[in-house]
């Protein structure tokens, strides 16, 4: 201890060869001993070899899982790691053992928002700003987190409370922009992005945040500037070059404006806004061809993805939906029914809606058995429950049983006639039985973006002479479809047996580049 000492002493007279020379001689003899392992992490940290430092923290927590200082520590650089999981592990199991540690709750915390949970964050900030009263950059993640929980009247006063104390903390001009922003104080926000990105010319998300305030005012050249530092730092960004193309567009340099929006489309497909702005480049140099065939993709898209958001609760779903698998793959049916009631809880779900859900869950595992009980008890307990009817009817698809699947969607569409899946199902019907006008008509009316029914609906119109609307919708599955070789290939053949040889050579040059 003794030396230990002398090499701290050496440490705080600026000696730091001194003391780590020291601290090295007293590991060799004893490679165990912690608080030497500390002093080296230390003063790794201090000489600015942070891998090696964060690799000395982590050897110490090794030897001492419960010292609060190496579990700070570690927390810390998993958290800059990227491994906020760990980084979450570690230091909640500091702020247990020292719950007034004001630096496990601060770090905490920004672990938690990281991890997109919010309400744990401002929960650990607030502990944080309990045991550090007077400390700015508490003040900084406070208004940060009231921000970014939708609370942006409480956040701002503590972001100008922190700017008043310490100007220089950083991104603190980033937050108040981001803040002012979400309170539409554009001009407030569009100067403090101006300040963010004047004090960090690397931030690329501060040039993000000043673009985007630019376009909300129409400061065309100004935002066309952001977008292109943003594309300096990050040559493929999908959003910047699509802002890009957007104030090109409004700039009126329609040339260039088409070149990046293509680009943007070969990048992405489905991003609708392209479209729009596209189309609107091709009237300005007046190819109005061009122009009309963009307008009309961009409305079947938008069509497409404006009615699958209004009536599809899949998206909440999916997120239990690995849980519920495993439950079930581990004969737990009745903890699956009741993770699904929990996880909707608050909302119209009903019983019958957790049977539908894990009876569709079982035809997706091949249990097809248990699958047709789950739905058969749902119809049982509410006879109009959505859904059931539907999985049935895809089951009897599957099958080849076309009567049996007619009349499962038709049982569905009494109870819902607005019911996307049915009537795209029921297309699918159509499809197989070969009656086009009304397999095309149902599949349009399904505004489905499955790209297997964006086939049938393409080849519908193809048969019934509408090849313009067969182009579209095979332009639109292309779009959904471009990671699937397999369909893409299908697609292709289609289009060549139609005719369409240059639409397919667009198609593969899109995905080639």
């Amino acid at each position: 201890m003794r030396q230990l000492h002398q090499a701290i002493n050496l440490a705080d007279q600026g000696d730091q060869q001194g003391a780590m020379r020291l601290t090295l001689q007293l590991l060799e003899r004893n490679p165990k001993f912690v608080p030497a392992i500390k002093l080296k992490g230390a003063l790794l940290e201090e000489a600015g070899q942070r891998s090696e430092a964060a690799a000395a923290f982590a050897e110490g927590l090794r030897l001492a899982p419960n010292d609060p200082d190496l579990l700070l520590k570690t927390g810390i650089y998993k958290l800059a790691a990227g491994k906020r999981d760990e980084a979450i592990e570690l230091l909640g199991q500091c702020a247990k053992i020292v719950p007034g540690d004001g630096d496990a709750q601060f770090y905490l915390a920004q672990a938690y928002h990281l991890n997109g949970e919010d309400e744990l964050a401002l929960s650990a900030i607030k502990k944080s700003l309990k045991a550090e009263p007077d400390n700015p950059s508490v003040w900084q993640k406070y208004g940060e987190l009231l921000c970014s929980t939708g609370d942006c009247a409480g956040g701002l006063p503590w972001l100008l409370k922190a700017q008043h104390a310490d100007a220089s903390l950083p991104r603190l001009d980033f937050d108040l922009a981001a803040t002012a922003y979400k309170m539409m104080d554009l001009t407030g926000a569009v100067q403090f992005a101006a300040r963010a990105v004047e004090a960090q010319p690397s931030d690329v998300n501060a040039w993000q945040l000043l673009a985007t305030v630019d376009v909300k005012l129409a400061h065309w050249q100004e935002a066309q500037t952001a977008f292109e530092h943003v594309l300096a730092m990050k040559s493929a960004d999908v959003d910047a070059m699509l802002g890009l193309g957007q104030c090109e567009v409004e700039l009126k340099n329609y040339e260039k404006g088409v070149a990046t929006l293509e680009a943007v489309l070969r990048l992405d497909p489905t991003r609708l806004l392209a479209h729009f702005y596209l189309s609107r480049a091709f009237a300005g140099l007046g190819w109005t061809a061009e122009a009309q065939h963009e307008a009309a993709l961009h409305q079947l898209m938008m069509e497409q993805a404006t009615f699958v958001r209004t009536v599809s609760s899949d998206e909440r779903e999916s997120s239990i939906k690995g849980q519920a698998q495993k439950l079930l793959s581990a004969h737990r049916e009745a903890d699956a029914l009741q993770l699904y009631q929990q996880h909707f809880k608050g909302t119209s779900a009903s019983s019958a809606d957790a049977y539908v859900f894990i009876g569709k869950l079982y035809l997706f595992m091949g249990r097809t058995d248990d699958g047709l009980r789950c739905l058969r008890h749902a119809l049982k307990i509410q006879p109009t429950v959505r859904g059931a009817h539907t999985y049935e009817g895809i089951l009897a698809l599957k099958l080849g049983d076309l009567n049996g699947a007619e009349k499962e969607f038709q049982a569905e569409l009494a109870n819902d006639p607005n019911y996307q899946v049915a009537i795209a199902e029921l297309g699918e019907v159509r499809y197989h039985q070969q009656r086009w006008s009304e397999a095309a008509d149902l599949l349009s009316k399904s505004k489905t973006m499955t790209p297997e029914l964006l086939y049938m609906l393409c080849d519908a119109d193809f048969h019934l002479g509408r090849v313009n609307d067969a182009d579209l919708n095979a332009e639109a599955m292309a779009a959904y479809a471009r990671s699937n070789p397999q369909l893409m290939e299908g697609l292709y053949d289609l289009l060549n047996r139609n005719g369409q040889a240059d639409l397919v050579k667009r198609l593969q040059q899109n995905l080639a580049d």
